[in-house]
């Protein structure tokens, strides 16, 4: 179960929007989620790996590995 706080005025919009068709806040904020996460994702994935950064390859180097050179 998660519980988020929201500010007034999101709370008012969410629930204009979920009078207006028919559908909950909680679908809302459901759809929110899943629309934005792998985005959020990719950011703090980027940022780890600046922050630890391991091996890079070139592209001509992972071309090489994998035999396209020919």
């Amino acid at each position: 179960m998660l519980s988020v706080r929201l500010s007034p005025d999101i709370d008012k919009r969410l629930d204009i929007l979920a009078k207006k068709t028919g559908r909950t806040k909680t679908y809302y904020v459901r759809e929110a989620l899943v629309e934005h996460i792998e985005h959020l994702e990719d950011i703090f994935l980027s940022l780890d790996r600046l922050e630890k950064p391991a091996k890079r390859w070139t592209l001509d180097e992972l071309e090489h590995e994998i035999d396209l050179d020919r």
